[in-house]
């Protein structure tokens, strides 16, 4: 926990559920206006989708057909990422490995090409910037591709961030602007009365707040105390992951690499991430051979100098999980309960936007036009159409 600041006159307490990306960031930068923030996290702080996550900033190689509106928001947040890292770095004193040599994505055989090509074609008529490579030309830039790529794509803007240190650093931070973090508290409901949110329930006791900021991830729709039309549909997504040693002084690679079924994330310490598994399984936190060997499979296929590198870790996450795969951003039908949940894989591209959009909502009730079309409501609103996403 960390030392209160006191709270300025005009600006409201805000209880928040959740210690994630957004519930620290939003927790910040509200402290720092000179709020009364309280977190509260059922486990240990950012240690849940945000720390199992690989950090990437790929708005532009995962978009697919559909996701238009989804395509906006995720490069609006991406272009705010370079000054975000910056001012957060200012704020906690740590590096957050931002990393901008852009991401490659293979074919990891002829028979792979073609589908690669239809991608690249729609994502070109999309206005993203990208560059066709052939397999010479991919190897040139990563010499250790197997010789079986027989052609790429380069995204110059899809970069990439050390999630783990972002979490660090936005706790840092969250902490030197006078919040007051709750780890291992649960929160039990939400105060609902006449229409508004007073607070929250912890361990049977009240937690006055003018405001409550609901940003559970995975556990989003489980808090009790709202009614349906104010319960975020979240379902967790589980993943599996894992990371490789690789000699920081030569590393194997420095791009984003992504092929088919696999995508590999290098850090500056050597490690080598390896991700990720998509199922449908609840909060199962189970690794399997089967989902780990898969991975393996399709990393060693496309980089095979991984065959002599160590394990260093394994893992499991659960992503949360919107019903259209779209983030819930702002406002709720409960006056004073606002909502920032339902990232799926786009939690860490998203956070600058997030943490500045709903920030400002809580603050001053504006709406960012860039959040309007993500709120709660469309799912409850008859004949709308819904947005998709997808990101990691």
């Amino acid at each position: 926990m960390s030392n209160a600041i006191a709270k300025e006159p005009d600006r409201p307490s805000v209880a928040i559920i959740g210690a994630g990306i957004c519930g620290l960031g939003i927790g910040w930068r509200l402290a720092a206006a000179g709020c009364r923030v309280d977190v509260f996290e059922r486990g240990a702080a950012g240690r849940e989708a945000s720390w199992a996550a690989a950090g990437m900033l790929a708005a532009q190689v995962e978009t697919e057909p559909g996701e238009e509106a989804l395509l906006a928001l995720n490069l609006e947040s991406q272009a705010a990422w370079p000054a975000f890292a910056r001012v957060l770095e200012a704020a906690s004193g740590i590096d957050l490995g931002y990393r901008g040599e852009g991401t490659l994505v293979v074919a990891a055989h002829r028979d792979d090409a073609a589908e690669l090509r239809h991608t690249y074609e729609f994502h070109r008529s999309l206005g993203l910037d990208m560059t066709w490579l052939t397999g010479g030309q991919a190897r040139r830039l990563e010499p250790h591709l197997a010789p079986a790529v027989s052609a790429a794509v380069l995204s110059e803007k899809d970069h990439q961030v050390d999630n783990r240190q972002l979490v660090l650093a936005l706790q840092a931070a969250f902490s030197r602007a006078g919040g007051t973090l709750h780890e291992h508290t649960a929160v039990e409901a939400v105060d609902v009365a006449a229409g508004r949110a007073r607070g929250v329930q912890v361990d049977g006791r009240a937690v006055a707040a003018d405001m409550v900021l609901l940003a559970a991830g995975a556990w989003s729709y489980d808090i009790d105390g709202l009614p349906p039309a104010a319960r975020p549909p979240v379902r967790p997504l589980k993943g599996q992951m894992l990371s490789l040693r690789m000699d920081p002084r030569a590393p194997i690679m420095d791009h984003v690499l992504w092929g088919p079924g696999i995508y590999i994330v290098p850090r500056r310490d050597g490690t080598l991430i390896l991700g990720a598994t998509v199922e449908d399984k609840g909060f199962d936190r189970d690794l399997t051979a089967g989902g780990i060997h898969r991975l393996l499979e399709a990393a060693w296929e496309i980089l095979p100098q991984i065959e002599e590198l160590p394990i260093e870790e394994m893992w499991v996450g659960v992503r949360p999980t919107s019903r259209d795969d779209a983030p819930i951003l702002g406002p709720t039908p409960i006056e004073g309960l606002v909502v920032a949940t339902g990232h799926h894989r786009n939690g860490v591209l998203l956070a600058p936007l997030t943490i500045d959009a709903v920030s400002a909502f809580v603050l001053d009730g504006s709406l960012s036009p860039a959040i309007a079309p993500f709120g709660i409501g469309r799912f409850h609103a008859q004949g709308a159409t819904l947005a998709a996403g997808g990101g990691e």
